[in-house]
């Protein structure tokens, strides 16, 4: 399911995705307990999260974070 970013702050879970307002995608792939996060259109990942742990960007003019949990989902939020 393909989400936008008027519904943050969201749990995405496999196969979702997030379109922010200046067009960047986020989404994610599980690697055992690692979340292998991408943002943008990317073929590499742009970081591994471990659960608990969280990765700051900016696109844009705005400020997000992404968190990974030990469950198959990753929170994204604007703040």
């Amino acid at each position: 399911m393909e989400f936008k970013e008027n519904d943050l702050p969201i749990e995405l879970h496999h196969e979702d995705s997030v379109r922010l307002g200046a067009g960047e995608t986020i989404r994610f792939e599980a690697n055992g307990e690692a979340k292998d996060v991408f943002i943008g259109d990317a073929f590499t990942p742009t970081i591994q999260l471990f659960p608990d742990t969280d990765y700051t960007f900016n696109s844009g003019d705005k400020q997000y974070q992404v968190r990974a949990h030990f469950e198959d989902k990753l929170s994204v939020k604007r703040l």
